[in-house]
């Protein structure tokens, strides 16, 4: 009898030999899939963790600035009721909000530090939307006008002629006034819509200094060197504290309708006999020798300059988990309330 098969294939179906195989084969697909899926899985993970950690150091950070912002606060507040039993109240750089910091060490590392300043001290671009009237006989310029183009003509770098000031200070003031008809150096609307990108005058009180970057005239080299001396607060302008103002701006302040800047050794004086001695009061400072010893020839300007102070601005940087941090805060001080006017920040 013949027990030969026809079908009968070597490995074929019923083999186990190739049923072996092709179990391992499938387990081995299994593996690689289950390995790619553990993988893909702990990548995604990882950046899931990561992604948590990023914010909650980036909350932890912004918590310490809310916190040095508070703390700014406080100094504020306690310079106010010092000052309520001082016989002459003043704001000037002895006080504690004045005061140089150092860095604050953190319990879980990093640290923490901040500094106030005092945003009266600055020229306040917003006092420039008035204009003098022109007429025969009249001063050309307003005192703020005169005083800002006093203080471009003092920076350093890059020099700026005093016909190139004119040209930024009248510029500004067409800027923040609300007619169209511009300034005999100014600008108006007819100006900027030639310009790349086309733009319009703002007609209204600045609220950012970065706006000067869009004022005819106003280069970036000049804004770079004009923007830690002036400021836009408060939005309507208030008197520039003689007690804080820094040398820079102490050089703007000069005679009425005198276009030139006090020299370098001038404004050294001033600044050394502030340090020093101190200026009883606003009277005291307009008979200083520097000014040539005429108070009546500053009666212009007499009604910008003051002694108090009301808005601060609080530079804090902290560092957590090697990330670093900043936060600018313009805080206003009204009687015993402290108000955040304005926030920016973010990372380094």
């Amino acid at each position: 009898m013949n027990c030969h098969r026809s079908d009968y294939r070597p490995g074929g179906r019923g083999n186990p030999r190739g049923e072996r195989g092709a179990a391992l084969v499938v387990a081995m697909l299994v593996f690689a899939l289950s390995t790619a899926l553990v993988v893909a899985m702990k990548s995604e993970f990882a950046r899931f963790y990561q992604r948590s950690a990023n914010v909650l150091h980036t909350e932890q950070a912004y918590a310490y600035l809310r916190g040095a912002e508070d703390l700014a606060g406080i100094a504020l507040l306690v310079d106010y009721d010092q000052d309520k039993e001082r016989e002459q109240p003043r704001d000037d750089l002895s006080e504690i909000w004045a005061q140089p910091t150092t860095p604050y060490a953190l319990e879980e590392g990093g640290w923490l530090v901040g500094s106030l300043e005092d945003l009266q001290g600055r020229f306040n671009l917003n006092f420039l939307v008035d204009k003098a009237p022109q007429e025969r006989g009249k001063p050309r310029f307003t005192a703020a006008q005169a005083q800002f183009i006093r203080l471009l003509q003092a920076l350093e770098e890059p020099p700026v002629s005093e016909q190139e000031a004119i040209l930024i200070a009248e510029s500004i003031s067409d800027w923040l006034d609300q007619d169209e008809s511009p300034s005999a150096n100014g600008a108006e609307d007819d100006y900027y819509s030639s310009r790349t990108p086309a733009h319009r005058t703002g007609n209204r009180p600045m609220a950012s200094v970065s706006e000067l970057r869009s004022v005819a005239y106003i280069t970036p080299e000049i804004y770079r060197a004009l923007e830690p001396w002036v400021t836009v607060w408060p939005q309507t302008p208030a008197p520039l504290n003689i007690h804080t103002a820094p040398l820079t701006v102490l050089r703007s302040i000069n005679v009425d309708q005198n276009l030139n800047p006090l020299s370098e050794a001038d404004g050294l004086l001033l600044v050394e006999y502030r340090e020093n001695s101190g200026f009883t009061d606003l009277d005291d400072f307009l008979v200083n020798p520097v000014f040539g010893e005429k108070p009546e020839q500053m009666e212009g300007i007499k009604p910008l300059l003051g002694q108090y102070s009301a808005y601060f601005l609080l530079q804090a940087e902290v560092e957590v988990a090697d990330r670093n941090m900043r936060l600018y805060s313009v805080l206003q001080r009204r009687n015993r309330q402290i108000n955040a006017m304005a926030r920016a920040g973010g990372s380094l």
